[in-house]
Order: C-alpha cells, then sequence, then structure tokens
C-alpha cells in the first residue's frame, strides 16, 4: 500500500477542487451522485441500527431515543398552574421562589427576566434523557426535548418576533462532550418555533454548576456571561437551556443580555428541579 500511494500520490485538493469546477458533472450524472449518496447513507444507517439499535433514553426498549408511553410518562409542567413568572410548578396564586424573600436571598428586588417556563420536573426519568444527550452523545435527543419544549411558548411570547439565544457550554465541556449541546437544542426549539438563532454570548469561565449548592451557584455564575464582540443583541429573546436547578445561570444569561440591548426576555428549559 505504502508503494502504491508513493508512486500515485493524491492530487492536492486544490487541484480536485479547481478539476471539479471545471468540468461539472452533467444534471443526469448529479442526479444520480445525488441519489447514490442517499442510497449509501440509509444503507449506513440499516447497518449501524442492526449493531447498535436505538434505545430509549429512558426505559431502554428498542425503537426510538425517547419512546412515546415514556413521553407521556415525564413529569410535565402544567403551565395553568405554574408561576407566570418564574416557572415555578405551582405558583399561580403564590410561588415560593420568587416572591421578596427569596429574591432577597439571591441579592435580587426583581427577576432579571418576564418570563420562564420549562416543561417537566427534573426527575429520575428527566435526569436519564439530559445525561444520555450531553455526557453519553445522543444528540437526536435534542429534537425530542425541542418537541415537548416549544409548545409551552405562549404566544405573547412571541409577539416580539424574538430570537433564540442558547446558553453556551464552557470551553471545557465542549471539548469534553465534543458539541455544544445547548446550541443544538437551541437550534431544534427555533425551528419548531419558526425563529432565528442569535449565539449571543461568550461561554462563560466558569466551573461546573452540577457540584454546586444554591449559593455556590449563584456566586459562580455571577456576571459570567459577557455578549459575543461585534454581537448585536435582539430587542425580545428567548434563553434556551436543559435544566433550571436555581435559576443562577438563567440569572446571569438574563443580565447579560439584557446589557447587550433586549427589553424583553424570556427562559425556555427542558427540566425543572423541584
Amino acid at each position: 500500500m505504502r508503494i502504491f500511494e508513493t508512486a500515485f500520490p493524491d492530487p492536492p485538493a486544490e487541484d480536485l477542487r479547481a478539476t471539479m469546477a471545471a468540468n461539472p458533472p452533467s444534471p443526469r450524472r448529479a442526479g444520480f451522485l445525488s441519489t447514490a449518496k442517499l442510497y449509501a447513507h440509509g444503507a449506513a444507517e440499516a447497518f449501524a441500527e442492526t449493531l447498535w439499535p436505538t434505545r430509549c433514553a429512558v426505559c431502554d426498549e428498542p425503537g426510538e431515543v425517547l419512546c412515546a408511553r415514556c413521553s407521556l410518562d415525564l413529569p410535565h409542567i402544567d403551565w395553568w398552574r405554574a408561576c407566570p413568572r418564574c416557572g415555578a410548578p405551582f405558583g399561580r396564586v403564590q410561588c415560593s421562589e420568587c416572591n421578596d424573600v427569596m429574591l432577597a436571598a439571591s441579592g435580587r428586588d426583581r427577576l432579571p427576566f418576564d418570563g420562564c417556563a420549562s416543561a417537566a420536573a427534573y426527575d429520575d426519568a428527566t435526569a436519564r434523557i439530559v445525561r444520555t444527550w450531553k455526557d453519553a452523545g445522543e444528540r437526536r435527543l435534542a429534537d425530542a426535548m425541542a418537541a415537548l419544549m416549544a409548545p409551552l411558548v405562549p404566544p405573547s411570547w412571541l409577539a416580539g418576533s424574538p430570537a433564540v439565544v442558547p446558553v453556551p457550554a464552557t470551553s471545557a465541556a465542549r471539548r469534553k462532550r465534543g458539541f455544544d449541546h445547548i446550541d443544538e437544542l437551541s437550534r431544534a426549539v427555533a425551528e419548531r418555533l419558526g425563529l432565528a438563532v442569535a449565539p449571543l454570548l461568550a461561554p462563560p469561565h466558569a466551573h461546573d454548576q452540577r457540584a454546586l449548592a444554591r449559593r455556590g451557584r449563584l456566586e459562580n455564575m455571577q456576571g459570567r456571561f459577557a455578549p459575543l464582540p461585534g454581537a448585536s443583541a435582539p430587542s425580545s429573546a428567548i434563553i434556551v437551556d436543559d435544566v433550571c436547578t436555581t435559576g443562577a445561570t438563567l440569572f446571569a444569561a438574563s443580565d447579560a443580555v439584557r446589557a447587550a440591548g433586549a427589553r424583553t426576555v424570556f427562559c425556555l428549559t427542558f427540566a425543572r428541579v423541584w
């Protein structure tokens, strides 16, 4: 093989592109190549599915990344019972999360966003979905999660044609996982809502939140987000994240989006710790 490669070296990539540009394939050949690619992709998918069948992230049954039964059995948050300001599951009448006492404990006298909603409460099932998605690399779950999140956006949020703003992962998290999980989730949500995505925020220089308690999360995220250089903030924004635990990340992201010029800010997450 080495002798063959030495005697007949591959032409430089620039020469290949130049040759293809000078001699474009005929429409018939282009159609054949396109069809051949589709069949090859389908065959590869079928082969991979035979060796490693798709399984539900919750029940592990083969078939889908999130089966219909497990999707229905998730602890969905009732929007009509949830707090219209912070999204707490049972705060419609009197919220235990965004009252004056809790806000004062966070060093605030008001919420930094205009509304927040979450698709489901954080329990064993939703935790397995999140872990399988971002830690085990089952990236197809982003669309399944977006399908549960998008219907929670009320018409009032869409009145100003908001842009979807992802909460960026840290550089260390992106290197570890090989992708920015919230960026993919945000794009899936935006596609379902017919909105544009605005990657406005720079990655934070903060430690992973999962090992921190409430006060530690607030201190860890305070002032950690900043707009990307040259990024223009939309007048209205929907910030997307995977899990709302104490609200520290959403608070910091909302502060940064408002500082960049957004007048109306909403937050949307897949799960919420309760």
